[in-house]
C-alpha cells in the first residue's frame, strides 16, 4: 500500500498536526516532509495540489489541507 505524505513547514500548527496525524494513521503509513528542510520537494507538493501547510496527500492523490499554518508562498519565501 502506498503511504500518505504529510507536508509541513515546522511551525507550531504544523508540528501539532503532525503529532495528531501520526497518532491517527500510524508512523508506518505516513511519510513526513518538512518543506523548510527539504525545499527541493516544494514543487512536488505544489504539483500534488498543496496550497498551504500542514497538508496530507492521500494515497489516492487528494491534498487534504489541515488547519492553516502557512501558504505555499510563505514556505517558498
Amino acid at each position: 500500500m502506498k503511504k500518505s505524505i504529510f507536508y509541513h513547514a515546522g511551525c507550531p500548527v504544523c508540528v501539532s498536526a503532525e503529532h495528531d496525524i501520526l497518532s491517527l494513521i500510524g508512523k508506518d503509513q505516513v511519510e513526513v516532509v518538512h518543506l523548510g528542510e527539504e525545499r527541493s520537494r516544494i514543487p512536488e507538493a505544489e504539483k500534488a495540489g498543496v496550497k498551504s501547510v500542514p497538508a496530507l496527500l492521500t494515497p489516492n492523490g487528494h491534498a487534504l489541507h489541515i488547519n492553516f499554518g502557512a501558504s505555499m508562498a510563505d514556505v517558498k519565501g
